[in-house]
């Protein structure tokens, strides 16, 4: 496959995914339901190639499970397996926090422009934005940790697909979701280690919580 091909197959299976992962966190798509591949690919008007790599996608996430020689099936949104997502994600953040904030090479600047980009996503209600720079914002704490064990283990959660999932849930607040990120920030400025550790553990404990209400 040339390269140009291949880009286009790539962003045609990342369209499909996105578009599977908010049907599913707003239950367009059933517990226990069946997605069927050749249905998906009439659908979106593609072969079953980029079908197969967004399904791929959402079973490696823990939001469908495959089941061999009988399909895709969804899981339950607010499964466990999610919940655990947030907390692996709290304890990952806690120990990240508390290493990134005494390391004088971490850039508050750059922090802070994320919340700020991410509330600027939240008046446009731009999705898109929101996940872009939330993803940056927790990996660039993350990064600052200066643990390549700690990176990679965080990198491994598939960051991307569940803030798209948390963020396409009905009722969703776009700008207490961006907000929720400047007590980190204002925690890391001051090198307040334990108050950082303590709310980026809350922070992803908060989105945990949703998924049981």
């Amino acid at each position: 496959m040339n390269k140009s091909l291949e880009d286009r197959s790539q962003s045609l299976a990342d369209r499909i995914r996105k578009t599977l992962i908010e049907r599913i966190a707003t239950g367009h798509y059933k517990s226990g339901e069946r997605l069927i591949e050749m249905r998906l690919a009439e659908e979106f008007g593609t072969s079953q190639m980029p079908i197969r790599e967004a399904l791929r996608d959402l079973e490696m996430a823990g939001l469908v499970t495959a089941k061999p020689r009988r399909g895709s099936f969804v899981k339950p949104f607010a499964s466990s397996a999610q919940r655990e997502i947030y907390l692996v994600r709290g304890a990952l953040g806690e120990a990240a926090a508390r290493l990134a904030t005494i390391n004088p090479a971490l850039d508050i600047d750059g922090l802070q422009a994320e919340v700020d980009f991410m509330r600027d996503a939240a008046r446009n209600k731009n999705i898109e934005q929101m996940i872009r720079h939330s993803v940056a914002f927790h990996r660039a704490i993350v990064a600052a940790a200066g643990n390549e064990l700690l990176l990679k283990l965080w990198d491994s959660l598939h960051l991307e697909i569940h803030t798209r999932v948390t963020l396409s849930e009905p009722g969703i607040d776009f700008m207490a979701a961006a907000d929720s990120h400047q007590p980190i920030v204002d925690a890391i400025k001051a090198k307040d280690v334990e108050l950082a550790c303590r709310l980026s553990r809350e922070h992803q404990a908060y989105f945990e919580h949703r998924l049981n209400v």
